[in-house]
């Protein structure tokens, strides 16, 4: 790491370190698998992977939360309250920059005090990286989104479809339209319609063997067939009906400032009589607690259909830029600081319970002069 890195690195740190949080330094070699199982598609073709002599599977680090988080559940303080932070490279495959670049993050774990966690890491997120700079920053619920499409019964491969959906930026008409009429693989889709689940995945990896085909955008013939009967299932599900259909829309067109957010959604869950009382409840605790750290709601705007294109996130989750003097507003595109809530990550790499998690990174090269 350069001289100038370096010192933006310890400025961070330092200012981290002040408000309770401990640095951590995991290494940068990683174990492949865990990332692919959990990052999501977005990730999976990203990585630079290498292997040892024995076979094993690794990567260079592509994050910081995955890897911060089994630093903390291989220590003795694992299920209780901790918080860390760290900086340095992270290495990922992109079109455009060089394959390391440096990041900066803090994760903090085991508060039951969820929401004023949440407003904590927001607040440090957005003052390590600019104390006193105008920021605009988009909010959503990935919790709030699941208890709706619960209340809704919809099959789980609907709830797959919507969550990845969103998580990678697709229209909201085009992610509940029926899959034939988007014409994806209308044939296979048709061929596997009603077979044996297992029966089905093994044609399917026939074919791609027979092809040549091993592995397709960093995922294997197995997964590829994966996603394959899973478009089955949902070409064979009937299409939402009218009223699931209309709330959904209804739900994911709400955007603007939190607390205008709030009202019109209590509204539409009242006016289709589905009880989220004890979700808005926690929605809003969260938002008097961003206000209290002194948080500029008014610089924020929640979207119900904004995901982050990362698996493991199950509430709150945010993404900030520092405001664009010239156009008085904040293009999304190419956040600075991103994170969010991941409850069940922590369980899913070896916890026996789960833990409450929440975390931030910030792309110290997208600041353009924010510190």
């Amino acid at each position: 790491m350069n001289g100038g890195r370096a010192r933006t690195g310890e400025a961070f740190l330092q200012k981290l370190e002040a408000a309770g949080y401990e640095v951590c330094d995991p290494s940068i070699l990683q174990p492949a698998s865990i990332f692919l199982a959990l990052s999501g598609e977005d990730m999976r073709g990203r990585l630079l992977l290498t292997s040892d002599g024995a076979g094993g599977d690794y990567c260079l680090r592509p994050e910081f939360t995955i890897p911060v988080s089994l630093a903390y559940l291989a220590s003795p303080r694992a299920g209780a309250p901790a918080a860390f932070c760290c900086h340095g490279p992270v290495f990922r495959q992109r079109s455009a920059g060089s394959v390391e670049f440096a990041q900066a993050g803090l994760e903090n774990f085991g508060r039951p005090d969820r929401e004023a966690a949440d407003a904590e890491v927001l607040a440090l997120a957005l003052e390590s990286a600019g104390a006193g700079k105008a920021w605009r920053t988009r909010l959503g619920d990935a919790g709030l989104l699941a208890a709706v499409l619960e209340k809704l019964s919809l099959p789980p491969v609907w709830m797959r479809r919507i969550r990845g959906g969103l998580a990678k930026g697709e229209r909201v008409d085009g992610i509940l339209a029926p899959v034939d009429a988007r014409g994806d693989h209308a044939g296979v889709l048709a061929a596997l319609d009603g077979a044996d689940k297992a029966g089905a995945r093994a044609l399917v990896e026939d074919l791609l063997n027979i092809a040549g085909i091993s592995a397709l955008g960093g995922r294997t013939a197995g997964e590829i067939a994966e996603r394959f009967l899973e478009q089955a299932s949902l070409r064979s599900r009937a299409a939402l009906d009218d009223a699931q259909r209309d709330l959904l829309q209804k739900f994911f067109a709400i955007e603007g400032q939190p607390d205008q957010a709030s009202g019109q959604l209590r509204a539409l869950f009242a006016q289709s009589h589905i009880d989220l009382d004890a979700e808005m409840d926690r929605f809003e605790q969260r938002l008097n607690f961003m206000a209290a750290r002194g948080l500029d709601m008014d610089a924020m705007v929640f979207s119900a259909s904004f995901a982050r294109n990362l698996e493991y996130y199950t509430g709150f989750v945010f993404e900030a830029a520092p405001e664009d003097a010239a156009h008085g507003a904040l293009e999304f595109g190419e956040p600075a600081i991103g994170g969010g809530r991941y409850d069940r990550l922590l369980s899913t790499l070896g916890a026996r319970t789960e833990i409450p998690a929440v975390g931030a990174a910030i792309f110290t090269e997208r600041l353009s002069g924010a510190q």
